[in-house]
């Protein structure tokens, strides 16, 4: 027992650090000695007594084995006998492992004769050892040494880690933080200080306050009252306008709080730095900033620049949701607020940050009906009232007879050749559509789940997954112009190709990686080719089993699995362990229903604030501490919340990733979907059904002016966001081109899906 800074008594396995605890574990010894004898045994009985944990070694290899196995406190180096080993070379070893840095080395070294000069302990101090300690076999005597090491330095070690955790939580903390000395030096600036004032902390580090510019905004004698203030040991707190590097001045809310240490005397100070602003007018200011940038007369950006703009765009990402409202007011009400009120609304953000609360208010948009009719018709829940007060039912949508698959033979030697290039995403999923007879998902199924060792995985035969993938394919409706088996197998290449992403297959496990592949297989099967607003208003069984939400998305999910398991010979499942057929179908089904486009913005939201930005605030503050950066990455990415946002994110891009293809296969699919919404529109109309896309008449619809509309609305944010995180940039290459091919037709006022041809 000993006394803590507040006089309390605290046991010797706790330790205090200011306000923080830490509770520790009996205190480890590695004792390294070659042989057993009088002073190895006098170590271990004095460890014994000290309530110590102790280890023996007789090798150095053995002694750093054991040493990064159990992470040892004190390492006690037997020096007495050189010709068993080198002391100061096991010490070097030892020194050169990274958990070594708070470890105490003692070198025990031989009692010198009476007529020998006192030996130097500065070639053990270069060596790396902490201490010596002349050979004495008295327990008692090693017994004090231990207990000495204890107080003194590894008592010191462990305040030492300690203040790795506290700067470990100012280096990721979102409050910039400056630390001065006594006489206004800075030494030291979080990477929320760097980025809100533009420096990088080497050019800043060392230099007095007083050396930097600054701002011409604030009272003449302000500087002298906060001065005055905090030299006499009192917080300082206020607007302030500081100087960025860039020259701009800008109004913080700043906190000064003197830190007393030796002595009673003013060591440090600590300044915490808010910007000050009006969070409605400042994101307007930014919406204005983006919409007034560049010249929209040139053409397309550069394919490094829009990379540079995919990554830079996320921390200005606004997302209008009116939780997002919420949580701005909170925060400037954060700023003038009493510590009880702020730390209140602390528990408030806290709360509102981890509920389903993200999905954005969609005010209609008059100016433009394409817009207004894709979210209506993609995002609603279809219940669209008429004339009177009863919502309209009319005769239910038939399920088509549940097909038998058919046997497959060998793959042909040229759909072979083709199934080749299917790595690449320039692949053509149309051509091999037409060279299967609209069978491309079985033959791409085989090609692609090979790759990635489904069958092992699954412990099912090929045959299995062969006829379990002709089985999905049947009960796709291939008189669908879209949503069709071709449309899966699109959305399965485009799910293949970022599973190979390095940074995605970083972060995803293979089951991961299993259910990404079967959702996207899985994810629109026995789809009618109506949406899901078509099936709440005309009454139909499954929007009645589903109770008008996620609709076909359910209908998908439950289907796939009820079609897998009522026949053993296409149960891919059937020989998986029930604990992981629940973990992959949970995993499954979480995907599919994430195709669903009324949570779209809540989804994109979620993974802009969770992997996004953490993630770039990482990238943009890295300097020498590569690893612990790559490893705080992972830490972000690899949590089991952040790895089923990566999913649903990777199967809403791979579903609707159309817009980043090779410019024939995007016009091919634009032309494609627009028939399928016609097609609904005609059908609206004959049953006397609310229209849910009017703009979608074939007769008079714009099919650029749509596109366009579906890209600036849902796509470009979100694959923004993905490259971002995947780095895609031929993708965003694509998506800028044929959004540049759509405009130009606009420009024409052409509403078909070429240009007409030249007279």
């Amino acid at each position: 027992m000993f006394l803590d800074f507040n006089g309390k008594m605290v046991s010797a396995t706790e330790e205090c650090v200011g306000p923080m605890r830490l509770t520790k574990e009996p205190i480890q010894v590695l004792l390294v000695f070659a042989k057993e004898d009088s002073q190895s045994d006098a170590f271990w009985w004095a460890c014994d007594r000290a309530g110590f944990r102790c280890n023996i070694a007789r090798t150095p290899e053995s002694a750093i084995e054991c040493f990064l196995d159990k992470h040892h406190e004190i390492i006690i180096i037997d020096g007495r006998h050189s010709r068993y080993f080198e002391p100061e070379d096991v010490c070097r070893m030892i020194r050169a492992t990274k958990p070594s840095e708070n470890t105490v080395v003692l070198a025990v070294v031989p009692q010198k004769l009476s007529d020998q000069e006192e030996p130097s302990v500065l070639p053990l101090l270069c060596a790396g050892f902490s201490r010596r300690f002349v050979e004495n076999s008295s327990v008692s005597a090693c017994y004090n040494e231990l207990i000495q090491m204890e107080h003194g330095e590894v008592r010191c070690q462990f305040k030492l880690r300690a203040c790795n955790s506290v700067f470990t939580a100012l280096e990721h903390c979102q409050e910039p933080v400056e630390i001065t000395s006594e006489d206004h030096i800075i030494q030291y600036v979080n990477p929320a200080f760097e980025r809100m004032m533009g420096y990088h902390r080497g050019e800043l580090i060392g230099k007095e306050l007083t050396e930097l510019s600054k701002s011409d905004k604030n009272r003449a004698d302000l500087l002298d009252t906060i001065n005055t203030c905090i030299k006499k040991g009192k917080e300082w707190q206020g607007i302030y306008f500081a100087k960025k590097k860039s020259g701009d001045s800008l109004q913080q809310q700043v906190k000064i709080i003197p830190v007393v240490g030796q002595g009673g005397k003013i060591r440090h100070y600590v300044a915490i730095k808010k910007p000050h602003i009006d969070n409605n007018n400042q994101i307007h200011k930014l919406n204005m900033e983006d919409k007034g940038s560049g010249d929209h007369s040139q053409s397309a950006p550069t394919l490094q620049n829009r990379r540079y703009s995919s990554v830079a765009r996320i921390h200005s990402m606004t997302i209008e949701a009116p939780i997002t409202k919420v949580i701005n007011i909170i925060n400037a009400a954060q700023e003038s607020s009493p510590v009880t009120v702020a730390e209140a609304l602390d528990r408030v953000l806290e709360i509102l940050r981890t509920t389903e609360l993200y999905s954005p208010q969609l005010a209609s948009k008059e100016d433009d009906p394409h817009t207004n009719d894709l979210v209506g018709g993609l995002m609603s829940d279809g219940l669209r009232r008429l004339s009177g007060n009863e919502y309209v039912f009319s005769k239910n949508i038939g399920q088509n007879q549940l097909a038998i698959p058919i046997t497959l033979n060998d793959v042909p030697p040229f759909i072979a050749e083709m199934l080749n290039d299917e790595e690449c995403w320039e692949f053509n999923i149309l051509e091999l559509e037409a060279a299967t007879h609209k069978r491309p998902l079985t033959y791409l199924g085989l090609k692609i789940f090979t790759s990635f060792g489904v069958c092992d995985f699954l412990n099912c035969s090929e045959a299995t997954l062969r006829s379990w993938l002709q089985l999905i394919e049947a009960n796709y409706h291939s008189s669908n112009s879209y949503h069709n088996s071709t449309h899966a197998a699109d959305v399965l290449h485009a799910t293949a190709y970022f599973l190979r992403k390095e940074r995605v297959k970083s972060c995803l496990d293979q089951l991961d990686e299993m259910a990404a592949l079967i959702a996207a297989t899985v994810h629109d099967v026995d789809h009618p080719g109506r949406t899901n607003s078509f099936l709440c208003n005309a009454g139909s069984e499954l929007a009645i089993l589903y109770n008008d939400t996620a609709v076909l998305e359910s209908h998908h999910a439950a289907l796939a699995f009820q079609l897998t398991i009522r026949d053993s010979k296409s149960n891919i499942f059937k020989n998986i362990d029930r604990n992981q057929f629940r973990t992959l179908r949970q995993a499954v089904i979480d995907m599919v229903l994430a195709t669903e486009m009324t949570r779209h913005f809540e989804h994109v939201s979620k993974f802009v604030n969770s992997i996004n930005k953490p993630t770039a605030a990482i990238e943009e503050t890295s300097t020498s501490s590569m690893n612990s950066d790559y490893e705080c990455q992972n830490n972000i990415r690899n949590s089991p919340e952040n790895r089923l946002l990566i999913k649903r994110m990777l199967i809403k891009c791979a579903d609707v990733a159309n817009p980043c293809r090779p410019l024939e296969l995007c016009i091919e699919w634009a032309g494609r979907i627009s028939e399928e919404y016609f097609a609904q529109t005609d059908e609206e109309k004959r049953q006397g059904l609310p229209v849910v896309m009017p703009v979608f008449d074939r007769n008079t619809c714009s099919v650029p002016k749509s596109q366009i509309s579906f890209t600036d609305y849902f796509i470009t944010d979100m694959f923004d966001a993905w490259d971002a995180f995947a780095s895609l940039p031929n993708l965003i290459e694509h998506l800028s081109e044929n959004y540049k091919y759509w405009k130009n037709l606009d420009e024409m006022k052409c509403k078909s899906l070429r240009p007409p041809p030249a007279s």
